[in-house]
């Protein structure tokens, strides 16, 4: 997608603080911190939002699970972590390419 701020940032055409990549995936930190850490998690592959997936969509999304708790971990977050994906306009989606917000290293965090 051609005008997608994650896709440019897969393709290198804008920076990142990349904190992991692999062929299937990008993690980043997000500019904009919620918390002491704050990483997001895009697939490389372009899934508009979570209310798109399908099932065409359930091995990258599987994979996606999976990985969360072995960055959070490699990420210093052994005490535990958030996950967020946010859906939609009223879910408080910015970027219209799936990605989940990894975020912990505040000690308990509030539940909103």
């Amino acid at each position: 997608m051609s005008d997608c701020l994650f896709c440019k940032i897969i393709a290198g055409d804008i920076p990142s603080d990349k904190v992991y990549e692999d062929d299937k995936i990008l993690v980043f930190k997000d500019i904009a911190p919620k918390a002491p850490t704050h990483l997001l998690m895009i697939p490389k592959q372009h899934i508009a939002s979570l209310a798109e997936v399908t099932e065409q969509d359930a091995d990258i999304m599987g994979y996606m699970m999976i990985k969360v708790p072995q960055i959070a971990n490699q990420a210093g977050l052994s005490g535990g972590f958030r996950t967020i994906i946010n859906t939609g306009d009223d879910g408080g989606q910015e970027v219209y390419h799936i990605h989940i917000h990894i975020l912990g290293g505040a000690g308990r965090m509030p539940f909103v």
